[in-house]
């Protein structure tokens, strides 16, 4: 082949999947990573000295990993432990209004029918059933495509799926759709709440976001040792498959040689040599020169108006009473559009924000509350301006303060303790040259999904992985983008080799 040697700049998931996906087919594969740990977003933080989750916090889409350990010759149930979700989630407006969401999508018909009556659970049921053919019509030719676009979205449907092309209405928002499926504006809210784990607003993203209801309804998992576990345990399969990580490790620059990548230079001076690059960061970053001005074309810019919501983050140890918490509860705002007007018109934090709570300690099914503190991570949205217009201590108070109100009218009590509290402009620092934003571009109209980049870089010998690059933002969308990465790289040393071409990881193949 003509690409052995494989640099890895980021220990992210989609980094280290690529680097996996290499290493089991015989290259020599080198991560090399800033920070002390694996993980990128998929992150913990120690307030009180515990270990908290403080990025991804709802594991998806198991099939993806069931996949890239079994192409590694492993069994992701030898390495991971993942209990399934009776409850997907609790969802609060008040101390009296709460609905729960079921992995069994006929106990959440039914709930929503004694929520907000029979028409509405009518209208969940065929919201199920459009979420399902989104999905079923987006699976292949987009989601594990290396790099679709509408016309080859429209070529591999072919005459008789061009109807199916149609019915995901494309050109729809989730707000519309969602209308055509529930009057009550409480449902409405929360099925549009889907659109914020791509970092976006139910009033701007297109419908085919619904898919990620049908998603859930395949299953959530909780993960004994918390998410940071997944990127711990890839990085040890990834060792013991013969890669190397270096962590500490800060890549200054991206170096070329005739017109390619050519290795790395770290921050300290030593130069590493490579015949292909994979670079697990913020697809911005490249475009910014952060990477030097060899590889500044290899991505485009991001203009700051595209990007993708950040987050105001409080991850505590606290004695939480008076609500029955589950491992995830959510607490809405009584005005969605005011919500989204002021993240993504006015650019600033929310009057009155949106509330996601994750309990660490708790399972997915009501269960007494844990005999002293226990830890959560609350969640708020926030303008992705960290590197522009830091908030100012004044404002984050003021959204700390209208955050637990709400808490508190929904009947949660939180006795505070330790607490780290992570800002837009600490996400900036972590991931440079997003401004805080953490799902890559904000999903924004009919064709924002294509305007992601694909594996392949605009300069070759040069590889993109992770949440800003194609499929999109999440855990398991990022695993996908380091299998199309290790795929493309497989597939560009076939196609200059002399050797009969090598297979690309089993897990972009369809089944």
């Amino acid at each position: 082949m003509a690409h052995k040697r494989i640099v890895v700049v980021g220990a992210g998931v989609g980094g280290l999947v690529a680097a996996l996906d290499l290493a089991v087919r015989g290259m020599d594969v080198t991560v090399l990573e800033r920070a002390a740990t694996p993980g990128g977003k998929l992150r913990e933080v120690h307030p009180g000295g515990t270990a908290i989750d403080a990025g991804p916090t709802v594991f998806t889409m198991r099939w993806v990993f069931e996949e890239i350990f079994a192409d590694a010759g492993a069994s992701l149930a030898d390495h991971l432990t993942l209990l399934p979700a009776e409850i997907l989630a609790r969802h609060a407006w008040s101390g009296t209004e709460r609905l729960d969401l079921f992995a069994d999508a006929a106990r959440s018909e039914a709930a929503i029918g004694a929520f907000a009556g029979a028409a509405e659970a009518r209208g969940f049921r065929a919201f199920c059933a459009r979420a399902k053919n989104i999905w079923l019509t987006l699976e292949g030719p987009f989601i594990r495509s290396g790099k679709p676009t509408p016309v080859s979205l429209v070529r591999s449907a072919g005459l008789t799926g061009l109807a199916d092309m149609w019915r995901i209405s494309p050109f729809a928002t989730l707000a519309s759709a969602l209308e055509k499926h529930f009057a009550d504006p409480r449902l409405r809210q929360l099925f549009g709440r889907y659109s914020t784990y791509a970092g976006s607003s139910p009033f701007l993203a297109p419908a085919t976001l619904m898919l990620i209801a049908h998603v859930e309804q395949d299953g959530v998992w909780l993960v004994e040792g918390g998410m940071h576990r997944i990127a711990r345990t890839l990085a040890d399969l990834l060792q013991a498959r013969g890669g190397v990580i270096r962590y500490g490790t800060h890549v200054a620059q991206i170096e070329t040689a005739n017109g390619r990548a050519s290795g790395v230079r770290l921050a300290e001076g030593e130069r590493i040599a490579a015949d292909a690059v994979v670079f697990n960061g913020d697809s911005g970053a490249l475009a910014a020169g952060l990477l030097g001005g060899a590889v500044r074309g290899g991505a485009s810019v991001v203009p700051p108006a595209t990007r993708s919501l950040s987050a105001v983050t409080w991850a505590m140890q606290a004695r939480a009473s008076g609500f029955p918490l589950l491992r995830h509860s959510v607490f809405f705002s009584r005005d969605y559009p005011a919500e989204f007007s002021d993240l993504f018109r006015a650019c600033r934090l929310p009057a009155a924000p949106t509330v996601y709570v994750c309990a660490q300690d708790r399972g997915a099914a009501d269960a007494p509350a844990p005999d002293g503190p226990e830890r959560l991570l609350c969640l708020v949205n926030a303008p992705p301006h960290g590197d522009s217009r830091p908030l100012t201590e004044a404002e984050i108070a003021a959204c700390e303060t209208a955050s637990f109100q709400l808490l508190a009218r929904c009947g949660l009590t939180l006795e505070r303790q330790a607490t780290v509290t992570t800002t837009p402009e600490n996400f900036e620092k972590l991931f440079p040259a997003t401004g805080g934003a953490l799902y890559g571009q904000a999903v924004h109209g009919s064709m924002a999904s294509f305007r992601r980049p694909g594996a392949r870089s605009k300069i070759p010998g040069l590889y993109l992985a992770g949440g800003s690059t194609h499929p999109g933002a999440g855990v398991p969308m990022a695993a996908l983008s380091g299998r199309l990465a290790a795929a493309s790289i497989l597939q560009d040393s076939a196609s200059t080799a002399m050797s009969r071409r090598t297979a690309t990881p089993g897990g972009i193949s369809m089944r």
